[in-house]
């Protein structure tokens, strides 16, 4: 990941745009542009396989959607979580504006530093109500969840035990899983 700073103000949304579709993920957080590289086939199994169980388990009134997608909580910042779930009253023509009900991270080595304290830290800051992180190289899987302006590592729990600590997406996420390739 890149950071790329701007000789006398900071980047905007406006400026996103008139970035050119070149194959890197370009994304603002609070005016810095950070640069990543095009995820690999693992990071791209896991968040496939992701949208496949929490579509499945979307509750009326929900859309989940696959990166990239451009969530702007404010005019400095744009960022593209690998896998986020919405209310459908959020979902725009372009981008999502209002608070993320789920916003999932991938770990990777380019991104690992990113996903865990940088947009770990806005996602928090901007109310996004649950954030998970789910790092294939283990594989393991973190599920955080805002309580009272903070997030709180939620136990990682299956079936009814899951269901019953009312989460937005009581679903079985078995991380191994998600990281295996398809027979």
């Amino acid at each position: 990941m890149a950071v790329m700073p701007r000789t006398g103000e900071e980047w905007t949304v406006d400026d996103l745009d008139r970035l050119p579709d070149d194959g890197l993920q370009y994304e603002l957080l609070d005016g810095l542009l950070l640069v990543t590289p095009a995820p690999v086939l693992a990071h791209q199994r896991a968040i496939g396989n992701l949208h496949l169980l929490l579509r499945a388990a979307c509750p009326p009134g929900y859309e989940v959607f696959l990166s990239p997608v451009d969530w702007r909580p404010d005019r400095r910042t744009s960022l593209q979580p690998d896998v986020l779930i919405v209310r459908n009253e959020a979902v725009a023509t372009q981008n999502i504006t209002a608070p993320l009900v789920l916003a999932v991270e991938v770990l990777s080595p380019s991104t690992r530093r990113k996903d865990l304290l940088l947009k770990r830290s806005k996602y928090e800051e901007s109310g996004v109500r649950s954030y998970w992180v789910l790092d294939p190289a283990e594989p393991s899987l973190l599920a955080l969840d805002l309580q009272e302006g903070a997030y709180v590592a939620t136990p990682h729990a299956r079936g009814a035990e899951r269901a019953a600590l009312a989460t937005p997406f009581p679903v079985d996420v078995v991380p191994a899983e998600l990281v295996r390739p398809a027979p």
